[in-house]
C-alpha cells in the first residue's frame, strides 16, 4: 500500500481515538502518534511486496512496556493491516489513557451466561465450572472492596 494512504488510514483512526497523528515521515516509512497524558509510539510500515510486517515502539520508558501485546500480535502468523495494528496498540494503552480494559465487557457478558448454566453431576467440566463460578464471586468480592 503507498504511503500516503498507510496515511490516510491513520488519520481515520486517529478520529475515532484519543490519538493523534503527529509526524509521518514518508521516507522513513514512519508514523508518529500521541495522546494525552504523554503517551507515545510510533510505526515502521513495511515497504510495498517486501513481506514485512509493521513495527511499533516507543521512545518512553512509560509506553513502552505496553506495547508487548500489539507487538507479539504483529509478530504472530498472518499478514496484519495497519488499522488492526493500531487497533491492538489501542487496546494496549488503555491502561495508560485512563479507559477500562475493552476486554472487561465482553467477559462480564460470556461470565453472566456460564453462570446461568447448571453442569449436570456427572459432566466431566463440572470442577471447572465451579471453579469459574468461585473466580466469579472472588472478582466481585475484590471489585466491591476496591475504591477508586
Amino acid at each position: 500500500m503507498d504511503f500516503q494512504e498507510l496515511a490516510d488510514v491513520a488519520e481515520k483512526w486517529c478520529s475515532s481515538t484519543p490519538f493523534e497523528l503527529i509526524a509521518a515521515e514518508e521516507t522513513e516509512r514512519r508514523m508518529d502518534f500521541y495522546a494525552d497524558p504523554g503517551v507515545s509510539f510510533y510505526v515502521l510500515c513495511p515497504d510495498n511486496g517486501c513481506g514485512d510486517s509493521f513495527h511499533v515502539w516507543s521512545e518512553s520508558e512509560d509506553c513502552l512496556p505496553f506495547l508487548q501485546l500489539a507487538q507479539d500480535y504483529i509478530s504472530s502468523c498472518g499478514k496484519k493491516t495497519l488499522h488492526e495494528v493500531l487497533e491492538k496498540v489501542f487496546k494496549s494503552f488503555r491502561p495508560l489513557l485512563g479507559l477500562p480494559d475493552a476486554d472487561d465487557d465482553a467477559f462480564e457478558e460470556y461470565s453472566a451466561d456460564v453462570e446461568e448454566e447448571e453442569p449436570e453431576a456427572d459432566h466431566p467440566q463440572m470442577g471447572v465450572t465451579l471453579l469459574r463460578k468461585s473466580m466469579m464471586e472472588e472478582k466481585r468480592s475484590l471489585h466491591c472492596l476496591c475504591t477508586f
